[in-house]
């Protein structure tokens, strides 16, 4: 898979720049595989200017990647293959005269032609050395880009409706949702996290039927809910307000099983959403939309503007002239708001609250928001590219073979709760990040609760703390990466790890950009098997009774530099680097 994408101006005076490292480690040029596809792109367009050839056919992008065969190099570029027949040369005259003008390079330590016209490069130790400069440099920042920089970004994800608590399908996109916000303010993005809090509408209703029926020892409604945490809330109902029972006015009964019934069940889904370690900036109430007068005003404007129509005594958005399969009902004839006519009322908010974007992460039974939300947002005088809707598919459990079907306490479905008590804040976290959102997930609960090499989290999270370990080792040895001489990690897994730690911030960008957290985790979970490989071949600390020399030294500054993309990575993730294990 391309490891990078480089764009299409070439700066090599940056490129050029010594950095001035942290610590007093040695100065040394940096050449990640983004720096490596600039430097590429720029030196074929030099090339083809003194060949006098057409430079603007070079693609936009210049894709560089990593052999399969590391006999081959460090990198590789197909450059040109791509362009040598749009020029009228050969690819491989075309590879030559790209070998010799990058092998003139300082950060350059060979560039061959393989094949037809394949170009095999490999760096230069003090280029390699560099990057880990770089890390300890940029410690905490390492990764972190500028792609969103001034862009502020509305997310949001999970918006159960307060009618129980979170399910499985809501649990993963509280871990996935709250990852991408992070992804994304490492990106530069003001991001605004937000929950949608469904309080209005036929859901409530059917909740306090339930709430109801428990507290007076009646069989649950047809269409309500069940579960012990009913009955437990319509019993802390009661508990602050005993005599509720007995009001003579059924609707204020109603209307106080309500108020007291939803913000309890509220409050316990902030709560087990804070310890799985998602928090919201804001928490927007459905109900206020219609209180304010904001559905009012956002039909008016649809209806000023030509976009809503009457039909059949009902109103509807022409949302088929923006790209939607059929017109949608917003007002329907009994003079109601249809469900859309909230959605509608809070994109305008959204918008008018500054935002650039918008993203929905939703569940996978809503596909037909893609298209109606976009529609909206376009009769409404909005970009509908500024409206981005995310689908994730089911998550289920399995343990030994079985599926797990019943919860504990919500009676038929799995809960937050539930995953996280079988496994951990951590493993349930790291479980449903590390796949892709949009494909449906099996989570095996014996692997995620086991202390092996073979659950995920715990190989990358052991990783850090064989890192923290030799720290500490290192400081009892006085072995220090002041002055480190980079130039000596010339060793081949030395290399796979440098290389592997070059290519961090272009897996965050594609993170943020392609909105795929998993990517990070996928990322880490390779990195701490590239550094577990290093630590069998490499001795990184003296012996005892040998003395400390210049490669110890390097080597640490290498481990020093994996402990902290390490911890970054995780840290995107939400999931904890422990220091010891």
């Amino acid at each position: 898979m391309p490891l990078l994408v480089a764009k299409s101006r070439w700066h090599h005076a940056a490129l050029s720049a010594r950095l001035v490292p942290n610590a007093g480690v040695l100065e040394s040029l940096p050449m990640t595989p983004a720096d490596l596809a600039t430097l590429i792109r720029g030196t074929a367009a030099t090339v083809l200017s003194q060949h006098d050839l057409d430079s603007s056919v070079l693609p936009e992008t210049v894709v560089v990647e990593r052999p399969r065969n590391p006999e081959h190099g460090d990198y590789a570029t197909n450059l040109a293959l791509q362009v040598a027949k749009k020029v009228g040369t050969n690819p491989r005259e075309l590879a030559t005269w790209l070998a010799e003008a990058l092998g003139a390079d300082e950060a350059i330590d060979s560039a061959e032609v393989a094949g037809p016209g394949f170009l095999n490069i490999r760096l230069a130790a003090a280029a390699q050395g560099g990057i880990v400069s770089n890390i300890l440099d940029q410690a905490e920042c390492y990764g972190a880009n500028k792609e969103y920089v001034g862009k502020r970004i509305n997310l949001e994800f999970v918006s159960a409706n307060p009618t129980g608590p979170i399910h499985l399908g809501g649990t993963r996109w509280a871990a996935v949702g709250d990852a991408l916000g992070r992804i994304l303010k490492f990106s530069g993005a003001a991001v605004t996290r937000e929950y949608y809090f469904n309080d209005h509408g036929t859901q409530i209703d059917r909740f306090v039927n339930s709430l109801l029926a428990a507290a007076r020892k009646q069989p649950t409604p047809e269409d309500g809910y069940g579960g012990a945490y009913i009955q437990d809330i319509a019993t802390k109902v009661l508990e602050r307000e005993p005599q509720v029972l007995e009001l003579s006015d059924e609707a204020e009964i109603r209307e106080t099983f309500r108020r007291i019934g939803v913000d309890l069940m509220f409050t316990h889904i902030k709560e087990s959403l804070h310890e799985f370690g998602t928090d919201f900036d804001v928490y927007f109430h459905e109900n206020s939309l219609f209180e304010s007068g904001a559905v009012e005003r956002a039909v008016d404007t649809l209806k000023n503007n030509g976009n809503l129509y009457e039909a059949d005594g009902a109103w509807w958005l022409k949302s088929t002239n923006f790209g939607d399969d059929k017109d949608r009902v917003v007002i329907k004839s009994d003079g109601h708001a249809a469900y859309i006519a909230g959605d509608i009322a809070y994109l305008v908010d959204k918008f008018e609250r500054g935002h650039d974007l918008c993203i929905y992460m939703l569940g996978a039974d809503h596909h037909g928001y893609i298209a109606r939300l976009k529609a909206a947002a376009a009769a409404l005088g909005y970009d509908p590219e500024a409206v981005e809707v995310l689908i994730g598919q089911m998550v289920n459990l399995v343990r030994d073979g079985q599926a797990v079907r019943m919860s504990k306490r919500a009676g038929t479905i799995i809960t937050l709760d539930d995953l996280v008590e079988a496994i951990g804040v951590d493993g349930a976290r790291y479980a449903l990040i590390r796949s892709s959102a949009d494909s449906s997930l099996d989570i095996d609960l014996g692997l995620w609760a086991s202390q092996s090499s073979d659950n995920p989290v715990y190989y990358v999270q052991y990783g850090h703390a064989r890192l923290c370990s030799i720290a500490r080792k290192a400081a009892e040895f006085g072995v220090s990466i002041e002055n480190a001489d980079l130039a000596l990690l010339t060793h081949d897994r030395e290399g796979d790890l440098i290389r592997t730690l070059g290519e961090f911030p272009a897996v965050v960008k594609a993170a943020a950009t392609l909105r795929e957290p998993h990517r990070v985790a996928r990322y880490a979970e390779g990195l701490a098997g590239t550094f577990h490989r290093f630590y069998d071949s490499c001795q990184i600390l003296p012996k005892q009774g040998e003395d400390t020399t210049a490669l110890h030294s390097a080597r640490l500054a290498l481990a020093t530099a994996t402990r902290q993309t390490l911890a970054n990575a995780l840290g995107l993730l939400g999931v904890h680097a422990p220091e010891r294990m």
